[in-house]
């Protein structure tokens, strides 16, 4: 991963939208290394790509993909953070995705938070197999 966690609080006794604050940048840099890895996409058309997977539409569905492989404790800290009260809710998205993608979020940064890299590796993969919302949104 691109940064060793030392952590000085205790996880647990982070909230679930500081979990989701930092799972939002895991999940994007992550998205954006491998569009650049795997495209030769332009700068602005890498941007539009990579908005498809990690706005709150996109992350919803990406959701979908992942929840059956999740282990219980995963799962747990998903449904914190869907259930984490936000004042506000995206312009272009359902109460619904948004806090479905406030959950994947919050995975996201609870693994990174505690060092499971590979295991982030492991889901971001599975995904990245499973899920094409450029198909998606055109079916």
């Amino acid at each position: 991963m691109l940064f060793e966690v030392d952590a000085q609080v205790d996880i647990h006794e982070q909230s679930p939208l500081s979990l989701a604050f930092v799972g939002d940048g895991v999940f994007e840099l992550l998205v954006r290394q491998r569009l650049v890895e795997r495209t030769r996409l332009a700068p602005g058309k890498l941007h539009a790509a990579c908005v498809k997977y990690v706005s709150a539409k996109g992350q919803h569905r990406a959701l979908a993909c992942l929840e059956p492989l999740l282990t219980e404790e995963e799962q747990v800290v998903l449904r914190r953070g869907r259930n984490a009260s936000k004042a506000s809710v995206a312009k272009h998205a359902t109460p619904q995705e948004y806090r479905a993608s406030t959950g994947f979020e919050a995975l996201w940064g609870w693994l990174y938070l505690t060092g499971q890299n590979e295991r982030i590796g492991q889901l971001f993969e599975a995904l990245w197999q499973k899920f094409d919302p450029m198909a998606e949104q055109q079916g």
